[in-house]
Parts: structure tokens; C-alpha cells; sequence
């Protein structure tokens, strides 16, 4: 595993939850900022043995790998972060999901604070997975708006940089932080991988905070979809959003299509991956996404 490239990592495990550990480890982010967290700076030079181990006998692997995957995305992807900081790197997590209170009321949520015991430094990480859909305006810039659509990049983005990782800054965080001896100054960290999709035949620019390098793939309206041939799709269901997929048998075109009708009944969006057969292990690989919104999205 250690001579093919960062990008097939995840397809050389077969286990779901250590693929997505490993593409937690080296995913492009959609936040470029001076508070990004890299873990591939930090990774020691055997995690990829590690991996694989786990990989090969689960029952080696962290508890936490072992557990049935979360729904909650978000849940699932805190999970797989606490793994790759207390796992993989060896760091000590001080603090996890602590509420900060004040009068009796919550005012806010620190995700992780963690000793990078490569800098000697204790850090404040706030996390994120995000998937957002790229709608053009013609009175206002491109809005990158979720699946559901109340949430919004570049709403998120401000509200990371200025607000969530400004959280230990609060007089009660750090009456907080001092109760439980943790002293000194925190060092802010944002963890936020993900994907942009862009509509289907329409060229847009990402924010120019994004980096070049994020991960991409494309969205259209039902009534588009349903024109495609769409025999090598596979609708994806959380929390297989995180990583590449990866299956033995070819896809079953009337899952697809029955997915397609759960668009149009719940008027909810849908993911899908575009898979290619490899010739060289036999099996099922994605290639592409592609969300599928009802037709009154956004």
C-alpha cells in the first residue's frame, strides 16, 4: 500500500470505517485559512501499516472502529476524528463536545481540545464534514447552499473562523478551561473536508477561500436526471458520504431508479456515485458524484 498514491489509499481497505479513516487523513479541506489543521503534517510514517492492519483483522482495530456506523454524519465523522487524534497520532484529547454555560443556559460547544504533543501546545479543534451545491445568481455572487439549504458555506465559514474557534476566548470557556487545570493560551485548529458541486453544465468559480484542490463533483434537477443513463449509479446513504465507495457486485440500476422516486416523493436531495468496474481487483469503484435535487431546490 505504501507505493500507490495518496488518492487510492482508501481503495487498497475494504472495511468501511478504517476507508473512511483514511480519507479523514489525507482529504483535501474547503477551508483555506491560517486555523486549518492538517493531520497529514502529523501523521507518523507508519500509519498506513496501521491501517492496513486494522484493515486486515478489525478486531485489532479501536473499539471505536468496531461500533455500527453512526446515521448522524456529523456524529460518525467525530468519532472517526477521535480516532485519528488519539490512534494515529498519539495525541491526548483533554476535552470532547464540552458544553460551555452561562446563568444556567448553553451558549456554545468546544469540539475538541487536544495536547499536539509534536508542538507541545494545547489546541482547540473545531470539526466539520461538509457537501455543498454550487446555484449561480444573476444579481448576486454563486451561493454554495447544503442539501438542506439552511446551511450555506459561506455562512459556515465566517461562523468557524469567527465565532466557533473563538469559543476559549468567553470569560466562562475560560473559567471553564481553569476548573479542569487546563491552562495557557489555546491554539485555534478547523478541520473541515468535504465536497463542491457544481451544476451540471454551467461553469462557476469556487470562493477564493476554497482550495484549488478541493473535491468536486456535479448536481442536477430530477427532471435531468431521469434523462441520463443512470446504470452505473448507486445512491449513497449516510454515513457513506465520508470516503470513496467501493462494492462488489455492479450496481442494480432499480435501486437508482427507486432512489430517484424518493426525490420526487419526500422532495428531499439525493447523493449518488458514478462507479467504474477495475480491472485489475475485480471490483467497483466511484469515479464521480452527483447530488439529484428535487426540482423547488433550493
Amino acid at each position: 500500500m505504501d507505493d500507490i498514491s495518496i488518492g487510492d489509499i482508501p481503495y487498497a481497505l475494504r472495511s468501511p470505517a478504517v476507508r473512511h479513516l483514511a480519507w479523514l487523513c489525507h482529504t483535501p479541506q474547503l477551508l483555506s485559512s491560517p486555523l486549518s489543521f492538517e493531520p497529514a503534517r502529523y501523521l507518523p510514517p507508519n500509519h498506513l501499516e496501521k491501517l492496513r492492519a486494522w484493515d486486515h483483522d478489525l478486531q485489532v482495530a479501536p473499539a471505536l472502529l468496531r461500533e455500527p456506523p453512526q446515521r448522524r454524519l456529523g456524529f460518525y465523522f467525530e468519532r472517526l476524528y477521535q480516532v485519528l487524534l488519539e490512534e494515529l497520532l498519539g495525541w491526548e484529547i483533554l476535552l470532547k463536545n464540552q458544553q460551555i454555560q452561562s446563568n444556567g443556559r448553553t451558549i456554545g460547544e468546544l469540539d475538541f481540545v487536544v495536547h499536539n504533543q509534536i508542538d507541545d501546545r494545547i489546541e482547540h479543534h473545531e470539526i466539520a464534514v461538509k457537501y455543498y451545491l454550487g446555484v449561480p445568481g444573476t444579481e448576486h455572487p454563486t451561493l454554495w447552499y447544503g442539501p438542506n439549504a439552511r446551511d450555506r458555506l459561506d455562512l459556515k465559514t465566517d461562523n468557524l473562523i469567527h465565532h466557533q474557534s473563538r469559543r476559549t476566548h468567553q470569560p466562562e470557556t475560560r473559567a471553564l478551561l481553569e476548573q479542569l487545570d487546563i491552562s495557557g493560551p489555546l491554539t485555534a485548529r478547523i478541520f473541515m473536508p468535504g465536497y463542491l458541486f457544481y451544476p451540471d453544465g454551467n461553469s462557476i468559480s469556487a470562493p477564493d477561500y476554497v482550495p484549488d484542490n478541493h473535491l468536486r463533483g456535479s448536481w442536477l434537477y430530477l427532471s435531468a436526471a431521469r434523462a441520463r443513463d443512470t446504470s452505473q449509479w448507486v445512491p449513497l446513504h449516510k454515513p457513506h458520504w465520508i470516503g470513496p465507495w467501493l462494492q462488489d457486485e455492479p450496481p442494480a440500476p432499480e435501486t437508482t431508479l427507486e432512489a430517484l422516486e424518493r426525490i420526487e416523493r419526500h422532495a428531499v436531495p439525493a447523493l449518488f456515485a458514478v462507479l467504474e468496474n477495475d480491472a485489475d481487483t475485480g471490483f467497483w469503484r466511484e469515479t464521480d458524484r452527483i447530488f439529484v435535487v428535487p426540482e423547488n431546490w433550493p
